[in-house]
């Protein structure tokens, strides 16, 4: 029998946990729950978790802390759970490799827009990929998009399905410049198209994983005040 899929919901709140828990059940989602860091690495390490929804303050173990042991192991999507106007938690946490995050308070239509989001996103499969894209280099670069692999001077480099799906939107179209705005929708959707903090992280991301030297990139290049465009 295939294993059960959990959403595991991290909060010391035991008001918040038991919100998330009910609109999720509500629409079938199977739900884990864990109020401190340290409970839910030992729930993620034993149960087959599909998506995270992180606090960052926690005790014992802060959620930042538990994002990087996460991704350490897992490329499985994370949100983290914010405080109102704490822009600087919201960069952190996606830099720690956060997939997307939640301001509280937030309503029952935004939790599950994010959820919904965050799971359409962390499929491999992307319909518009052609056929015909088969494995492109760029210098010591490879990219195999059928099977959703990239190298790096023939090492393997481990891309989160969020970072790939960016990375094939450059690399299918060289030298194309694309916005902020035109890459926030093909990549995190329509709703998300004025959330620059989003692209601007991942861009770093993919830099630090697949530049020589991230501050002088090579092949994911900026447009200053337009947006960014990959060299052929």
């Amino acid at each position: 029998m295939p294993q059960e899929k959990y959403i595991l919901v991290v909060d010391d709140e035991p008001g918040i946990r038991n919100f998330i828990r009910r609109n999720l059940e509500l629409r079938a989602f199977k739900v884990l729950l864990a109020s401190d860091g340290l409970e839910a690495l030992a729930h993620f390490d034993q149960a087959n978790v599909v998506l995270v929804i992180l606090d960052i303050m926690l005790p014992n173990m802060d959620g930042l802390e538990v994002c990087r042991r996460i991704r350490q192991k897992s490329t499985v999507p994370i949100v983290m759970l914010t405080a109102l106007g704490e822009d600087a938690d919201k960069i952190a946490a996606l830099d720690q490799g956060a997939d997307d995050y939640l301001t509280k308070p937030f309503s029952v239509g935004e939790l599950m827009a994010r959820v919904k989001a965050v799971l359409r996103r962390s499929h491999w499969a992307f319909d518009e990929v052609p056929v015909s894209a088969g494995v492109k280099r760029f210098g010591g670069l490879e990219i195999d998009f059928e099977q959703k692999q990239v190298w790096r001077d023939g090492d393997p480099v481990k891309l989160s399905p969020t970072e790939f799906h960016l990375l094939q939107e450059l690399a299918l179209h060289p030298g194309k410049i694309f916005t902020h705005e035109a890459l926030l929708r093909r990549v995190w959707g329509v709703e998300y198209r004025s959330e620059s903090e989003y692209l601007r992280v991942y861009i770093g991301r993919l830099r630090r994983k697949l530049e020589a030297n991230p501050s002088r990139p090579t092949h994911i290049m900026t447009e200053p005040g337009i947006g960014y465009y990959m060299t052929s």
